[in-house]
């Protein structure tokens, strides 16, 4: 991207307007400018380098959120870096200036003020003219029984009540939550959880990325819901016989009753309100809340998604 925005500097205005727009038609895009909130996070920074591969210009791309020494190196590399934090309204205005697209990906903070910060956010869209919000939901979130499924329900009702267009990114569960214990997991011996035998249609981060970045590139995805998760589904049993697998150690999987499994997570460290948010995740894993067949990620992205056996080969060796 470099070479290109050096390319870019060079031309007279009208040149360069005309060379983006006839790169945008090439590649089904339009021009723009793009936010993508919570960059300093894995799926923010990983959504900001699937932008600049399907060919973004750097200076089109804000990358956002609450201390932006955290993408310093973004910036360093022509991104715009701005400062948001979803508690304060001022800065959202600020943040979202100028911006025709944005991601809003779902905040990391306690169950209880995630909807009062995403209303912020999307306030704060709705008044910045923004034209499209992509939002990172969670699978089945229109139905879904847990605290998390929630939260993300509302957001999206208030998407729909504040009339502004957007495209839902219903996400399932990161293979990362899984192959992120690996250590921890192969220490114990075992797979720790309350899910049963409910299936999980886990994906990479980056793959949700790259989704994330085709719809804020691509025309045609306003109004739409799309389910997102792995293409090869895996029960707990399942991610611990594929970890034996792959490591030659033998992993089993320990299913527990959801009230102990919240005492088990506590006692290993975890606040008592994460400890209960977590563990009723699992019981939605137990009632195939986090499954999918839609193909919905494997068609925006063009390819099959990354597979749990893929993503744990890419360990090697452990």
């Amino acid at each position: 991207m470099e070479s290109v925005q050096v390319i870019l500097s060079s031309a007279p205005p009208q040149t360069n307007r005309d060379w983006r727009a006839r790169h945008a038609r090439k590649e089904g895009m339009t021009i723009m400018s793009i936010v993508v909130t919570g960059a300093t996070g894995q799926l923010g920074r990983l959504t900001v380098e699937a932008l600049l591969r399907r060919g973004i210009p750097a200076a089109d791309i804000i990358a956002t959120g609450r201390d932006i020494a955290g993408i310093k190196d973004l910036a360093d590399r022509g991104v715009t870096a701005r400062r948001a934090d979803f508690a304060d309204a001022d800065s959202l205005a600020e943040a979202f200036a100028g911006a025709e697209k944005l991601l809003l990906i779902s905040a990391s903070v306690p169950v209880d003020e995630r909807v009062a910060n995403h209303r912020r956010v999307t306030d704060a869209a709705v008044a910045a003219g923004v034209s499209l919000v992509a939002y990172t939901s969670t699978t089945h979130a229109d139905t879904a029984t847990t605290v998390i499924g929630a939260t993300h329900r509302e957001t999206e009702a208030y998407l729909r009540d504040r009339g502004i267009p957007s495209v839902v990114l219903r996400n399932g569960w990161y293979l990362e939550n899984y192959t992120g214990q690996l250590p921890q997991i192969l220490q114990h011996g075992a797979v720790v959880g309350a899910a049963g035998e409910g299936r999980i249609s886990a994906a990479s981060r980056a793959d949700y990325a790259e989704a994330a970045a085709v719809v804020l590139t691509a025309e045609g995805h306003a109004g739409a819901v799309y389910e997102l998760g792995g293409d090869a589904s895996f029960t707990l049993a399942e991610l611990a016989a594929a970890i034996s697998v792959a490591t030659g150690e033998q992993v089993a999987y320990a299913d527990l009753p959801v009230r102990e499994f919240a005492q088990v997570l506590a006692a290993a460290g975890l606040p008592a309100e994460l400890a209960e948010v977590l563990a009723d995740a699992d019981l939605g894993l137990s009632r195939g809340e986090m499954y999918t067949d839609s193909g919905d990620l494997r068609r925006l992205i063009g390819r099959p998604p990354v597979t749990l056996t893929e993503a744990l080969a890419a360990l090697q060796p452990l």
